[in-house]
């Protein structure tokens, strides 16, 4: 008798950008928490979290090991690029070979099975070269051995390089637009020839907000309804984004979405979609994740 395998289910993260801020004390943070304890009583609360960190300088690989070991067995990281490589180099120059064989080296292979999407967000100046931008996702790694290969070319700033990895595993690259000119059918068609998402950003801001599906899965920031980083999302809001994730995570596409390409994604059975909630000032940020969590029928770990 010959078994048949089930469907594959989608996985839907519901998470925040970050999770050390100050103003989180005595609001999300209870005040007899130490600092220490931070990631471990966030992880419980969401089902991801963007590492920022790694935005900004390069980071250890004890550093991973440790957020690592501090999240539920199920948890999720997702990682930002180096601005080094996206807003200094702009994707491009001799230094950037390097550069990129740094930032896998810096540690984060460490996650192992919690390493998610990796996020590279664009400058609101960067504007869209296609040759500069192709050439830019044929030098990423697509799994973890690959990033292992490339990680050994690091140089003398990665103090504590990792560039080993226990198994092979898929790597998902996510990119976020700030400049209308990469708003173009050639910049779709790149993304979807190179399995590469096109985030779904909502923001107070003179940023393109655009939904086309061009991975097998989908990556949304939401930035705050009221002003940048900043502002409570209503209920009538978050009804309204549980309403498009279902879709997404369904294999389609809600129907008014905000395309650049005439031509739709494909079908799928099931997509993966990672949701962050960038709106920290005033301390909306996790409790928003929780409350469309619940919408989606998901709660936190205990």
């Amino acid at each position: 008798m010959t078994g048949t395998s089930s469907p594959r289910t989608s996985q839907i993260r519901i998470g925040i950008s970050g999770w050390r801020y100050a103003g989180w004390r005595g609001v999300f943070y209870p005040e007899t928490l130490t600092h220490a304890r931070e990631l471990e009583f966030a992880s419980r609360a969401v089902e991801s979290i963007e590492i920022n960190g790694s935005h900004y300088s390069l980071q250890t690989a004890s550093s991973f090991r440790r957020w690592r070991d501090e999240t539920p067995n199920d948890f999720v990281f997702s990682v930002k690029g180096p601005r080094f490589i996206t807003h200094m180099l702009r994707l491009e120059g001799e230094r950037l070979a390097t550069a990129i064989a740094n930032f896998f080296a810096s540690g984060i292979l460490e996650l192992g099975p919690k390493l998610g999407p990796i996020l590279w967000q664009f400058p609101a100046r960067l504007q869209y070269k296609p040759d500069v931008f192709e050439s830019f996702l044929k030098a990423l790694p697509r799994d973890t051995i690959a990033a292992a290969e490339l990680a050994r070319r690091h140089d003398s700033r990665v103090k504590d390089p990792a560039t080993t990895t226990d198994r092979k595993r898929r790597l998902r690259h996510a990119f976020e637009i700030r400049h209308p000119g990469w708003c173009n059918e050639s910049f779709v068609r790149m993304l979807r020839r190179h399995e590469a998402a096109l985030v779904v950003s909502d923001a107070v801001a003179d940023w393109p907000y655009v939904e086309d599906v061009t991975a097998a899965f989908v990556y949304m920031r939401l930035h705050g309804p009221e002003t940048l980083y900043g502002g409570q999302y209503s209920d009538d809001a978050l009804d309204a984004w549980a309403d498009r994730i279902r879709a997404w995570a369904n294999g389609g596409e809600p129907p008014d979405a905000h395309r650049i390409s005439k031509k739709q994604p494909r079908t799928r059975r099931s997509r993966d979609v990672f949701c962050y909630f960038d709106n920290d000032q005033k301390v909306r940020a996790p409790f928003d994740a929780q409350r469309l969590m619940a919408r989606l029928g998901k709660q936190a770990a205990p």
